[in-house]
């Protein structure tokens, strides 16, 4: 699923490239899941920002479209509608351009709701704050932490105790606090080493363009490459970059963690 650095990179990518830009038609998949595509169908577009893994993209009538990605969703400005089959969306700008929506295994969504009006989207609604928001404090993220007796990896991705990172990031930061996955609670130091290392790793994702593992692809059909960077998650079996342990895998909580049993100790 893309996480913060991926939805990110392709915010970047659209926001200066869709602001002012009208939408002048619009086409879904019957899904409702995508028919919201078409409310859109008249309105400017004047911002395109970022909670999480939501975009938000804000409209001159006072209503925000909301996009997300799922597990394998991606957006492309092109010169016409690309005949893909797994297309699910798409919107026709001035200038002769159309935004395409394209979601292979169609566990992404589309929203058009009142701006900041959420409860209809319980997932955003309920999130806690963006990572790369000055919001995202050390000692908020441990109170968010210590309240719950959840696994530490599945309460992050709950999306409560900060928004925008899933298992790859996620992973990446246990494995440099030294916590383990199975851990249910953790100290207020470790706390803080944690929020440290999420966002150098989110940080290093969004510089190297997100991670294509197989499906990511930016705004402009390219692959990120922070797969080449990434020291714990997917190398199971591998040495450990400090310590030479092989690294082990677990499920825990229906997710498959990857971590070092020498440097994240039980």
């Amino acid at each position: 699923m893309p996480e913060l650095p991926e939805v990110e990179t392709i915010r970047r990518q659209l926001a200066p490239r869709l602001h002012g830009r009208r939408i002048q038609d619009a086409h879904s998949h019957w899904s409702e899941k995508f028919t919201p595509a078409k409310d859109a169908i008249g309105t400017t577009i004047q911002a395109l920002s970022r909670k999480g893994k939501y975009l938000i993209t804000s409209l001159d009538d006072g209503r925000e479209l909301i996009i997300h990605l799922g597990m394998t969703g991606s957006l492309a400005l092109t010169p016409e509608v690309p005949d893909d089959p797994y297309i699910r969306a798409w919107w026709q700008l001035d200038g002769d351009e159309f935004l395409a929506y394209r979601d292979v295994r169609r566990f992404g969504r589309l929203r058009c709701i009142p701006a900041g009006h959420y409860d209809t989207i319980p997932t955003l609604a309920a999130q806690g704050p963006d990572a790369l928001s000055p919001d995202f404090t050390a000692e908020g993220f441990y109170q968010a932490l210590r309240n719950s007796r959840r696994r530490i990896p599945t309460q992050l991705l709950s999306q409560k105790p900060v928004a925008g990172v899933g298992n790859i990031y996620g992973t990446e930061a246990l494995w440099i606090a030294g916590i383990h996955p199975a851990k249910r609670r953790i100290s207020r130091s470790a706390a803080t080493s944690l929020h440290a290392a999420l966002l150098e790793v989110l940080k290093a994702g969004l510089a190297n363009g997100g991670t294509t593992l197989r499906d990511y692809r930016n705004a402009d059909g390219g692959e990120g490459r922070h797969q080449n960077a990434l020291a714990c998650y997917g190398r199971s079996g591998q040495p450990c970059l400090r310590c030479e342990t092989p690294l082990q895998h677990r499920v825990y909580d229906a997710r498959t963690l990857t971590f070092c049993p020498e440097c994240q100790p039980r």
